[in-house]
């Protein structure tokens, strides 16, 4: 059952990365410019987390495997209708239509933790998440050389069918996994809120990962760019050999959970932000050396897989009865960073080229790690005994 829901959760969240690597080819086809192709990734994750805010909070609500197989079925649609669009704004809604419905991965992931006890919870996670970790990272791959082969249009058409096999196994494998609330569905989203002010500990790691998601995706956006551009001159072949190389970093994600597991929570997320920093540094004196692009890839992906690994595993021990909600507003806060990472990244390389993203890239780590130093001191307050 690990296994299948690694699998599922991998296939579902690549549907929000085959665009990046295509980003050139699209641009040429609709003819647009470098900012607004960016947009169809920006729009890809405001998607997901619509379907974060209001889609994921249904699996407190609904019954699991039903909610599950009328989303990948919207899915199914969304992405056909992206492989046959005729303009770019049919990809683009297309696009935020099939990011909103590809948030299965994130009702699959609490669906795991709920069935893992509590000592092996964050290993249990840990696997199901490297299963999504890699999706993400070798869709670029399976993107590029799709594309080259057959088409940009196939890469759409292909896990549209994917997609609809997918809604076939899960239907049939997974056991039904009865509502853990009844209360009405507005109601459900107004919980959703209220947990966020509950719990300060899930607004805490969402903007750690919301600053760790932007610099992954500002990286991941405009990489292409560099790699298809004048130095190295990549085929799309090779910009998806090169996004298979970031994919060694999901090997970081049963160690994240073994972490999680030993309490090394907080010096592990410290640990992560540092090597993000240090890793788009790299990239930046990398501009004309693959072998530092790669390494400054494994690194971020890495570091990236850590602090999201570690997160999660915090915030499902907030409130076993809300691991939907909870993790719909902590995958809905980072993803917003992420949005926001890709279209600053975009702007960022067409306003000052590859190194003006590395330095985004190098902020929003430092950032996160200047703020994770206050988190010691806020539980110091929380704890200190009132003096008379």
């Amino acid at each position: 059952m690990v296994a299948l829901l690694a699998v599922a959760s991998g296939m579902t969240v690549a549907n929000l990365y085959y665009a990046q690597p295509l980003l050139s080819s699209l641009r040429d086809v609709f003819h647009i410019t470098t900012a607004t192709a960016g947009v169809l990734i920006t729009l890809t994750q405001v998607g997901y987390v619509i379907g974060m805010l209001f889609l994921v909070p249904l699996g407190d609500r609904l019954e699991k495997r039903s909610l599950i197989t009328a989303l990948l079925t919207v899915t199914t649609l969304a992405l056909v209708a992206a492989g046959l669009a005729t303009g770019f704004p049919m990809l683009l809604a297309a696009s935020l239509t099939s990011g909103a419905t590809s948030v299965v991965a994130q009702i699959l992931v609490p669906f795991a933790a709920s069935l893992a006890p509590d000592h092996a919870r964050g290993r249990i996670v840990g696997r199901v998440m490297s299963g999504l970790l890699t999706g993400i990272l070798l869709s670029r791959t399976v993107s590029s050389l799709v594309s080259d082969v057959a088409g940009w249009r196939v890469v759409y058409l292909g896990s549209a069918a994917l997609m609809a096999v997918l809604a076939v196994a899960l239907r049939a494998a997974l056991p039904k996994h009865a509502p853990t609330t009844s209360v009405p569905y507005h109601h459900v989203l107004r919980s959703t809120v209220a947990l966020v002010r509950t719990h300060p500990a899930l607004l805490r790691r969402g903007l750690y990962q919301a600053a760790m998601f932007g610099a992954f995706s500002a990286f991941w956006t405009t990489v292409s760019y560099v790699l298809t551009g004048p130095h190295f001159r990549y085929s799309p072949i090779g910009v998806g050999i090169f996004a298979l190389v970031g994919a060694a970093g999901a090997a970081i994600a049963p160690l994240a959970g073994h972490w999680a597991d030993r309490k090394l929570v907080r010096p592990m997320t410290g640990v992560a932000f540092a090597v993000a920093a240090v890793a788009s540094a790299v990239a930046g004196f990398g501009q004309h050396s693959i072998v530092l692009l790669a390494l400054a890839a494994i690194l971020i992906d890495m570091a990236v897989q850590t602090t999201l690994i570690l997160g999660q595993h915090t915030i499902y021990q907030l409130d076993s009865s809300a691991r939907a909600r909870l993790n719909s507003a902590f995958i809905a806060t980072f993803f917003l960073g992420g949005a926001l990472g890709s279209q600053l990244g975009s702007i960022a390389y067409r306003a000052g080229g590859w190194g003006a993203v590395s330095a985004l890239g190098a902020a929003l780590p430092v950032l996160a790690l200047l703020y994770w130093l206050t988190e010691r001191r806020a539980a110091g307050r929380k704890t200190a005994p009132v003096s008379r």
